[in-house]
């Protein structure tokens, strides 16, 4: 897992962990796949992604599931969306500029309501199936500037000289059938970028050095994301004497995170080498479960509360990594036998636990409805209750020690948080006018770079619905900052850590209709 960890403690840069250690690694883990920020239809998502006390919507499949006990007739809902992107990064003085644009089904939504129980206190039940997207990993960046100090090689280099191995032990690492190193060490040593002093008639050891080791070098990183995590959702809700509606679901969870880093270095009049690169790519697939129950109450004809409960999803995971570094060569007798070598894949299996999430709020409806209304709600996520763990590893002691590293990597590193949203709808009419705002503190207990993390989301929407159709649109805006290191040394000064602007816009379009 050595090279695995050496990508992850720059990529976790962007969720606070600064640590390459195995707890800090899947404690980051399993809080990107704990991190939800809006979900839902258009309609919600305009309100801020408030989902406490509202009923009547698709959203309430996966947000409060009591307020699906609202409808008094079928729907089918679809929610296309699409993520815009426009992130600027300083690396060493130099700011770079990345866009992208990627679309996506935000929610698919399937309500049965029931008819009325001929006068029985208990009013009316309704069943409901859908899909959601909790959250979506696209993200893409790049970063660049002239490095005078050090290399991605020097890393690889002093991992070969704490091992103190020869040349020859290294090499035996290497399977020419298949171009293929067992680390990156390994890989390093063939494409001679790492290279040892002579200590016998056909072998070498440490110190081993690097080649134009007093270049300047222009490194030039990029980095792309795609993912999402999203479940599956079954619901039933109830409703009694149209004042007390009850609800409770089952989500299925899904999980699929891909990264693709390359981080390429230029030799300012190099000469043996012209470009080194290296390549690191990630895939993570899982498979969980949760629960929620929800409640919403109408103290008055215009004024509701609401709550939920949801326990942590259990989820396992698989990973692959890959990595693979390649050279261009200047000097000719530089005796390659290729220009690029594969690290094996690595495979590791894990489980994590979210945070329990419980969440409370009001509605008070202006005009006795007809004018619009006036929602906010705030919700606890407790980050410190995140839990990682494995059979993965050769022992039971180490399976232990994963477990006892992730939890305590947690207890220092992550907060429990309290969300809050705030929104309002105006109605005229066929029309709907929506405003919306959300704050997100940081749930990072120290700060890195005096970056503070929090998220303050701004959105808005429009939208019209009759007796048989509905369609609205929305649109959140969301700006963060972050860091990402691209490798890590003993000495701070010799390396850099790019500082990220993140700027995302989400437009989503919800239609459906009523049957």
């Amino acid at each position: 897992m050595t090279t695995r960890h050496l990508l992850l403690a720059g990529l976790l840069l962007s969720a606070g962990a600064a640590s390459a250690q195995t707890g800090d690694i899947y404690a980051g883990e399993a809080f990107r796949f704990s991190e939800i920020q809006q979900t839902g239809t258009a309609r919600f998502r305009g309100i801020g992604g408030n989902q406490a006390a509202l009923g009547g919507d698709a959203s309430n499949l996966f947000g409060n599931p009591a307020g699906l006990a609202f409808y008094n007739r079928s729907e089918l809902s679809l929610s296309p969306s699409v993520n815009i992107l426009s992130n600027n990064a300083t690396y060493l003085g130099n700011n770079s500029l990345s866009n992208g644009t990627k679309f996506s089904v935000g929610q698919l939504g399937l309500i049965f309501a029931g008819g009325d129980n001929n006068g029985s206190r208990w009013r009316r039940t309704t069943f409901g199936v859908g899909y959601n997207q909790n959250a979506n990993y696209f993200n893409e960046f790049s970063f660049q500037g002239r490095n005078n100090r050090s290399s991605f090689v020097d890393p690889i280099l002093q991992d070969a000289n704490r091992r103190n191995v020869l040349g020859s032990q290294i090499d035996a690492q290497y399977n020419p059938n298949t171009n293929q190193a067992t680390d990156l060490l390994a890989a390093a040593y063939q494409l001679f970028l790492v290279n040892g002093v002579p200590v016998g008639t056909n072998d070498s050891g440490a110190p081993f050095t690097r080649f134009d080791a007093t270049r300047p070098r222009d490194q030039r990183n990029t980095f792309s994301s795609t993912g999402s995590q999203s479940q599956w959702t079954f619901a039933y809700a109830g409703n009694l004497d149209d004042k007390l509606y009850l609800g409770a679901n089952l989500g299925l969870a899904t999980v699929r995170y891909n990264t693709d880093n390359v981080l390429t270095e230029t030799i300012v009049n190099g000469q043996v080498f012209d470009t080194n690169a290296q390549r690191d790519r990630l895939t993570v697939k899982g498979n969980g479960f949760n629960l929620k129950i929800g409640a919403i109450y109408k103290l008055t004809p215009d004024i509701q509360i609401g709550a939920t409960v949801a326990t942590p999803t259990f989820m396992s995971i698989r990973e692959t990594f890959n990595q693979s570094l390649s050279v261009v060569a200047r000097d000719p007798k530089l005796p390659l036998n290729n220009n690029s070598v594969d690290v094996q894949p690595s495979d590791f299996n894990y489980s994590i636990t979210t945070p329990f999430r419980a969440s409370g709020g009001a509605t008070v409806f202006l005009g006795k409805g007809k004018i619009g209304f006036l929602t906010a709600s705030a919700e606890y996520v407790g980050y410190g209750g995140l839990r990682a763990s494995t059979t993965d590893n050769g022992n039971a002691q180490s399976n232990t020690d994963f477990k006892n590293g992730v939890r305590n990597s947690v207890q220092s590193t992550y907060q429990s948080v309290v969300n809050v949203r705030g929104g309002a709808e105006v109605r005229a009419g066929l029309f709907r006018v929506r405003a919306g705002i959300a704050y997100l503190p940081d749930p990072y207990v120290k700060k890195l770079d005096n970056i503070d993390r929090s998220r303050l989301l701004l959105s808005g929407g429009v939208g019209i619905r009759n007796e048989r159709f509905f369609a609205d649109v929305s649109g959140t805006y969301n700006t963060f900052k972050s860091a990402f290191t691209p490798y890590t040394l003993p000495n701070t000064a010799d390396y850099g850590s790019a500082q990220v602007t993140n700027n995302s816009t989400n437009v989503t379009l919800s239609v459906g209709t009523f049957f």
